[in-house]
């Protein structure tokens, strides 16, 4: 008679496979991308080093209008949300830049497996949206209908949102440099074509005795110097993108000067159209200052996002 065994699992005494419980979190599959939390201590210090004189100029040392200070804390709440709103977004965006293959290879970084980790690229894409979308709002609460900024304001932003597009076709597509040197030409043609300011510019007081000029008035010329000057800045920093927290930490110092200069010429300036020329940039860098830290967070050593693309960098040039 034949006799039935029991299979070798059973007969072991071994217990049946059970299923995971349900609150168990799931594995990750191989390809999918697991971000390491941002560096918020970097990001903490940066708005303390970079912010901090900002504050103390506006609110302490110097005695603005009321309106200004409403303003410019207004403008600095938004910012805040916006800075938020990035750290959340930009782990997001990562995972789907990698599903479709815009990553690059993290190398040349001391005790890391060289060429095997996987750093998604055009992070700037997110930062650039997310700094027009707090821009746009800023202007319906800020600026009545009639206002004669409106127009170079809108042009401001219709700048960046170009930059936006050629950067991140810069990615898409892999530009050669000898074309992507040209890129800031074309984003900067609606700002100039809007700017009806002034045309001159001071001399360097070690030069002035050689120029015999204090201030040089450059007529037409004084938009091709500028047109000149955003192809520089523009590309000067987008050639550091590859090194961590270099290109983002870069534009943050530049933006903390731009608006301690800002604050410096409304207190120093009796003149109400150049204190309304620098409130017009303090309302463009600040949000973008604040919410470049979010990036600055990912982006510092080693880097978790490659940012790439040059995105609000255009606006660095437009208000020094």
């Amino acid at each position: 008679m034949a006799v039935r065994r029991r299979p070798a699992a059973a007969a072991a005494g071994d217990l049946p496979p059970q299923a995971p419980p349900a609150d168990a979190a799931p594995t990750p599959a191989p390809d999918e991308l697991v971000l390491r939390p941002p560096n918020l201590r970097v990001a903490a210090v940066a708005a303390v080093l970079f912010l901090a004189p900002f504050s103390y100029l506006s609110f302490v040392r110097y005695r603005l209008g009321a309106d200004l200070q409403r303003s410019i804390l207004k403008c600095g709440a938004m910012s805040l949300i916006g800075f938020c709103v990035a750290l959340k977004l930009i782990p997001v965006a990562a995972s789907y830049h990698l599903r479709r293959r815009m990553f690059g290879y993290d190398i040349n970084k001391k005790g890391l497996p060289t060429g095997q980790i996987k750093v998604p690229e055009a992070l700037g894409l997110v930062v650039g949206i997310i700094y027009l979308v707090i821009a746009i709002i800023f202007q319906q609460f800020h600026y009545a209908p009639d206002s004669i900024w409106l127009v170079e304001y809108n042009a401001a932003l219709a700048s960046v949102c170009f930059m936006i597009l050629l950067g991140f076709v810069d990615d898409v597509l892999d530009v050669p440099w000898r074309v992507k040197l040209a890129l800031p030409t074309f984003a900067a043609l609606p700002l100039l074509m809007a700017y009806a300011g002034g045309t001159s510019i001071i001399i360097p007081k070690p030069l002035t005795p050689y120029v015999g000029l204090t201030v040089l008035e450059l007529g037409l010329f004084y938009k091709l110097f500028m047109l000149l000057l955003a192809v520089f800045c523009t590309n000067s920093i987008n050639i550091h993108a590859g090194l961590n927290g270099l290109e983002v930490g870069q534009t943050i110092v530049i933006s903390a000067a731009v608006l301690i200069h800002n604050v410096m010429r409304i207190a120093s300036s009796t003149d109400i159209e150049t204190q309304q020329a620098h409130e017009f940039s303090i309302y463009l860098v600040l949000p973008f200052l604040t919410i470049s830290l979010a990036l600055l967070a990912f982006n510092w050593y080693p880097s978790i996002v490659l940012l790439v693309i040059p995105t609000p960098i255009l606006l660095e040039w437009l208000w020094l």
